[in-house]
């Protein structure tokens, strides 16, 4: 009567799963894969777009910083670090460039942006 409630257990053979180990890890490897072109590539990509943006800063750029201050470009010199930004007619404060999240509009006009001649 104990042998029915008692299960028999068999052994396995040692050796020969040396490719399984190489199977079972493969779905890891996989995952990391994944997360990384949908998560940390794009991410990379973009805070590289976003320190270029910092380094060419422009008179006239509206900006918006890690705080959430809108404002718009006064003065900006490559060799500093600070920047002098106008956030409210006649307030001009002076931000460390590294805490600008990002930049609305640039002051640069692409070449192709001329005005149209007038045809008489």
């Amino acid at each position: 009567m104990s042998d029915f409630f008692i299960s028999t257990a068999y052994a396995q053979t040692a050796g020969g799963g040396g490719m399984s180990n190489i199977i079972s890890f493969l779905p890891f490897v996989a995952v990391f894969a994944i997360m990384y072109f949908l998560l940390i590539r794009p991410q990379q990509q973009r805070q590289k777009q976003l320190r270029n943006e910092q380094k060419q800063l422009r008179r006239g750029d509206r900006i918006v910083t890690a705080g959430g201050v809108v404002g718009v470009v006064q003065k900006s010199r490559e060799d500093s670090n600070e920047v002098e930004v106008e956030i409210a007619p006649g307030v001009r404060v002076m931000i460390v460039r590294e805490t600008i999240s990002s930049v609305l509009t640039s002051s640069a006009k692409p070449a192709n942006d001329e005005p149209k001649a007038v045809k008489k």
